[in-house]
C-alpha cells in the first residue's frame, strides 16, 4: 500500500548564522571546536526560532521589540544556511522560491512548535515472539492539551504488516463478496470468507483502510512486540502552503551542522493532504 519508507524530497534546517553584527560565517571554511557549537542547530527548537528570525547565533531569544527580530532581511540571509549544502536535493532554484515564498514581504510565513502537519519520524527495533529484531517506523505529532501540548503516536510503517493488507483490486471486489441475499441463508456464507483468511478484507467496505496503529498497539499489548532502542529520528514539515521539507540531524566539524534541512519539495495541496495520510491512523481525529 505504501513505499517502505517515505521519500518525499525534503530541505533540511542548518544553521550558519552571521554574528550579531550581521557578519555571516563562511559556510565553507572549518571553525573552532566553540564557534561549531555555537553555529550549529543543536535543538530542533533552535532551529525554529533561527527560521522564523527570534533567535540569535548566540542561542538567546530575541525580544519581539529587538530591530532583528523576524527582520524580512535578515531572514533571507539566514535562511540558506539552514539547509545541508552538500546536498544537491536542498539547493539551486527550488530554494530559492522557497525562501521567496516565506519571506514574502505581504504575508510571511513562520513555523509555530504548536501548529499541526508535522512530524516526528522515530526508527526503532522491537524484539518479536521468536526473539528476532523487528525494525519499525513510527510516526507522532504534537496534540494540544489541557497542559499545553503533548507528543503522541500518530501511526505505525511495518512492512510485514503492510504486506498483509495488498492494495485491493477489481478482481478481488468481484470475487470475494456476500451476495445481497446472504441474510436470508442466515448468513451462512460467511464461512467463505473465514475459510480464506488471507482476502478477509475484500469483505470490508469500500473505503476500508486498515488500522496499523491498532495492531501495533495490540502486539504490543499481548507481548508478540518488545521494545528495544531508537536507531535515528527525523521530522516531516507540511505546515507551509504548497511546500514539504525534511529535517534531519548533522554531525560534523563544520558550521554546517546540527539539524539541518535535508529534504525540499513543492507539493499541491490536495496532493499533500493524500500523503498526510501516511502519517496519520484511520482513527486519528484530524
Amino acid at each position: 500500500m505504501y513505499s517502505r519508507r517515505l521519500y518525499f524530497l525534503i530541505l533540511i534546517f542548518l544553521l550558519s548564522l552571521f554574528q550579531l553584527n550581521a557578519q555571516i560565517i563562511d559556510p565553507s571554511g572549518q571553525l573552532g571546536g566553540e564557534q561549531v557549537f555555537s553555529a550549529m542547530n543543536k535543538q530542533v527548537y533552535e532551529f525554529v526560532r533561527r527560521f522564523n528570525m527570534e533567535e540569535g547565533p548566540d542561542g538567546i531569544q530575541l525580544a519581539d521589540t529587538d530591530w532583528r527580530y523576524h527582520n524580512r532581511a535578515l531572514r533571507k540571509k539566514l535562511l540558506p544556511y539552514l539547509f545541508d549544502m552538500s546536498n544537491p536535493r536542498t539547493s539551486g532554484t527550488l530554494k530559492k522560491y522557497f525562501i521567496d515564498d516565506v519571506t514574502n514581504k505581504e504575508h510571511p510565513v513562520y513555523l509555530n512548535f504548536l501548529d499541526k502537519n508535522w512530524y516526528a519520524e522515530v526508527s526503532a527495533t522491537f524484539k518479536n515472539d521468536d526473539n528476532a529484531n523487528v525494525n519499525l517506523i513510527l510516526f507522532l505529532t504534537v496534540e494540544r492539551d489541557s497542559l499545553g501540548s503533548k507528543w503522541i503516536i500518530s501511526n505505525v510503517f511495518d512492512a510485514d504488516l503492510h504486506q498483509l493488507f495488498p492494495t485491493e483490486t477489481k478482481a478481488g471486489q468481484m470475487k470475494y463478496f456476500l451476495h445481497p441475499q446472504s441474510h436470508e441463508i442466515d448468513f451462512m456464507n460467511l464461512n467463505k470468507a473465514f475459510d480464506d483468511p488471507k482476502h478477509i478484507e475484500y469483505y470490508a467496505a469500500t473505503d476500508y483502510r486498515p488500522d496499523y496503529l491498532t495492531l501495533f498497539f495490540y502486539l504490543m499489548k499481548t507481548g508478540a512486540l518488545k521494545f528495544e532502542y531508537i536507531n535515528s529520528v527525523k521530522f516531516h514539515f507540511f505546515q507551509i502552503k504548497n511546500w514539504y521539507f525534511e529535517l534531519s540531524y548533522f554531525n560534523r566539524n563544520t558550521d554546517n551542522s546540527g539539524w539541518l534541512i535535508s529534504n525540499l519539495k513543492y507539493i499541491d495541496e490536495k496532493d499533500k493532504a493524500q500523503v498526510l495520510r501516511f502519517f496519520n491512523s484511520c482513527s486519528s481525529k484530524k
